[in-house]
């Protein structure tokens, strides 16, 4: 104890802390001179020179441009060096894994799509994911070894007890016992594997809705029903990982699902998920159903539904809410979030006119009255999810100027 207990004061860790701050500023706020750094962080003149020297040095800030327009000289201006480290993200579904790499701003620079359709891996599941990194690394006109970390998005999650990948038996290749194994001995980065759902909440909550929110819920739904659950800022996992596998949720309005996990599906996912809209708008007598995956089908279903807002269009939208609502009843009710971001194509496709029915229907079935929006992270918010996350950590190991 006596050894340690000065440290927190050190000269050394008080400048890490500065380094930190001033380079968290320049992140959020772009380039900056050393005055206006000085006065964001409290500093005086000479130690932010030195501080920025310091960063320079390193290979953390560069100095770009002066300021102009302004009296007097001309201040020199600095920026994070974009070039100081790469993460990248991962977005794997049974169709296609999207990847992407960002450099340590948070700018994508390059991305690219594996399609891999088929019940049957037509390759291995390593070399999957080695050829989409290798893509997206490619277009960013980089190397593998290049990137710092990567995050890996899936359905379902790895239990961390057995490393086993559970609740997404529809994802073809994946359950190997030797997998993870195999992806650590192939890629020479660190790479950490997190829920789809859980990616897109971390979106929201660094780029989207959730914004300074410490406890919300995200409900996606898209190829499945999942959601996601912040609580005191951080994401609930659960003991096996699958904290927020709701589509597996008893729920009243359809018959109870038995073996969940060998069918795939439960009460909540037959009731209100992707697959249930097409069959919905059929029985209200909705021509022209779309084709192709069913997840399409429904958020251009429920797209076309808003547009008319009329007869068996707004009955769609009216059934589909309520169904919504009455699985979102039994989360609220435990949980009592703040906030529920609604997220996922069959969901952002309703916009507000589907999120003021649901919340109307929600405030009718429970007793907890959280606020409900809508998802702000259109685009990919899984894969953005999984840059995010890899970057934080990324950005925690780099910045760090105490070793």
């Amino acid at each position: 104890m006596a050894g340690t207990a000065g440290t927190p004061g050190t000269p050394r860790v008080l400048r890490a802390m500065n380094d930190r701050a001033a380079l968290d500023l320049l992140l959020e706020h772009g380039p900056l001179s050393r005055t206006r750094i000085g006065k964001l962080t409290g500093l005086s003149k000479p130690t932010a020179s030195q501080l920025l020297a310091r960063l320079e040095a390193a290979g953390l800030v560069l100095a770009t441009g002066t300021t102009e327009g302004r009296p007097g000289p001309n201040a020199q201006l600095y920026e994070v060096n974009p070039a100081a480290a790469y993460a990248a993200g991962l977005d794997v579904t049974p169709e296609r894994i999207l990847a992407a790499v960002a450099d340590v701003t948070g700018r994508t620079v390059g991305s690219y799509e594996l399609p891999t359709p088929g019940r049957r891996p037509a390759q291995p599941v390593v070399r999957q994911v080695t050829d989409a990194l290798d893509g997206a690394v490619k277009a960013a006109g980089l190397a593998r070894d290049d990137v710092h970390r990567i995050v890996i998005g899936t359905p379902g999650a790895f239990d961390p007890n057995t490393g086993r990948l559970r609740y997404a038996s529809h994802l073809p290749g994946w359950h190997t016992p030797a997998l993870l194994d195999e992806l650590a001995a192939a890629l020479p980065m660190p790479v950490e594997y997190e829920n789809d759902v859980n990616l897109a909440a971390v979106a929201e909550q660094r780029l989207g809705a959730a914004r300074g929110h410490e406890d919300f819920v995200l409900l996606w739904n898209e190829g499945g029903l999942g959601a996601a659950l912040v609580l005191g800022g951080r994401l609930h996992r659960g003991w096996t990982g699958g904290a927020g596998e709701v589509g597996f949720l008893p729920v009243p309005g359809v018959p109870l699902v038995r073996q969940v996990t060998r069918a795939n599906s439960g009460g909540y996912q037959e009731l209100a998920g992707s697959q249930a809209i097409p069959q919905l708008a059929r029985e209200l007598g909705i021509d022209a159903i779309p084709s192709g995956p069913y997840a399409e089908a429904a958020a251009t279903l429920v797209e076309r539904a808003v547009a008319e807002d009329t007869g068996p269009h707004r009955l769609l939208l009216e059934t589909y809410a309520t169904r919504l609502a009455t699985g979102l009843a039994s989360l609220v009710s435990v949980l009592d979030p703040e906030l529920v971001v609604l997220s996922g194509a069959s969901l952002t496709a309703g916009g507000e006119v589907l999120r003021a029915l649901v919340q109307a229907e929600l405030e009718e079935l429970a007793a907890a009255r959280p606020r409900l929006v809508v998802g702000d992270v259109r685009e990919h918010p899984v894969l953005r999810g999984a840059l995010e996350s890899a970057l934080a950590t990324t950005r925690d190991e780099v910045f760090d100027t105490s070793r």
